[in-house]
């Protein structure tokens, strides 16, 4: 599989685009390979430890493609998707999910330069003030992360929907999420 260019551990130039329905096989692949299975074991983002199954499958990716406050915002580089996330506008701010680099690249500085991309479409296109996104709160270094570039656990908890297979097949039964939020500068 191609690595997106440049030297193993540099940072590949990235061009954003929204996600369109014929890259609907590229982005299950690619959000699989980050969360599921020994291909995420590359990268630091897996929940291999904590839920086994897919991550999203093609109906489910098709129907985020097809929601009217949704973007799914796609990174290339050399005509590859490398990089994914999912933001979703609401009343409240946008909420950030599904955000996935390419296993390989993790750890050069992608998901730093595609929040940025998030944070500023959700900030200047929608016109959002919030940022909020759910993460596993058995996810330490993920949480601690997102701390580093200024969000704040809000205190809200949900509980992981044990049972509903789209999310995944719970390999413990302690799962949760956090809710983590930001304030958006009116200019990013």
């Amino acid at each position: 599989m191609h690595n997106g260019g440049g030297v193993p551990g540099e940072r590949p130039e990235i061009g954003f685009r929204a996600a369109v329905a014929s890259d609907v096989p590229a982005l299950v692949a690619l959000v699989n390979s980050c969360y599921r299975g020994n291909s995420s074991r590359q990268g630091w983002t897996t929940e291999a430890d904590l839920l086994d199954g897919q991550r999203v499958d093609a109906d489910a990716m098709t129907e985020v493609l097809g929601r009217t406050n949704t973007l799914v915002l796609v990174g290339e580089s050399e005509g590859e998707i490398v990089t994914c996330c999912e933001l979703q506008r609401s009343i409240n701010g946008a909420y950030f999910g599904m955000f996935s680099v390419r296993p390989e690249l993790q750890g050069a500085g992608l998901g730093r330069v595609v929040l940025a991309e998030a944070e500023r479409m959700a900030a200047l296109e929608w016109g959002c003030r919030l940022m909020r996104m759910k993460v596993l709160k058995q996810r330490p270094e993920l949480i601690a992360w997102y701390e580093r570039r200024g969000y704040t656990s809000t205190g809200k908890t949900e509980p992981f929907p044990y049972g509903d297979e789209a999310f995944g097949m719970p390999r413990r039964d302690d799962l949760a999420f956090v809710e983590l939020t930001r304030e958006l500068p009116a200019e990013l």
